[in-house]
């Protein structure tokens, strides 16, 4: 059996290749909104973040989820996902001290297929170290 033969390595392939097309789709939509990206899948501390976006005073910490609905991408983002993504946060505060001064936040995009991603500001509070 070749790797390609592989369902479960086609699956694995097919997932990342979706959640590449919904960032770039999130990135699009935040960008006509007037958000200005920092860094795209930013990983530390055992967490990740997808987008991290600025548009003013305002540095957005962006969770993307591609998800068959939009309401089904907005219930993926459960505690454990939160404890990850807030770790990962903070270390990019740490990493760029400059950002300490603006307000910070946790936003989502919600994609789902044939509709224009949905963006939820503040879409949970960044926890405490």
């Amino acid at each position: 059996m070749t790797r390609t033969d592989d369902p479960a390595a086609r699956r694995r392939r097919a997932t990342y290749l979706r959640g590449h097309g919904a960032e770039r789709l999130a990135l699009l939509a935040l960008l006509l909104k007037g958000y200005r990206p920092l860094a795209r899948r930013f990983a530390a501390a055992g967490g990740e973040i997808d987008l991290v976006m600025r548009r003013g005073s305002v540095i957005a910490f962006v969770e993307v989820k591609a998800r068959p609905t939009l309401d089904a991408a907005a219930a993926a983002i459960d505690a454990r996902k939160r404890r990850a993504f807030s770790r990962a946060a903070r270390a990019w505060i740490a990493r760029h001290p400059w950002s300490a001064g603006l307000t910070l936040r946790a936003d989502a995009v919600f994609v789902a297929p044939r509709r224009w991603p949905r963006h939820l500001v503040s879409a949970f509070d960044l926890e405490p170290s």
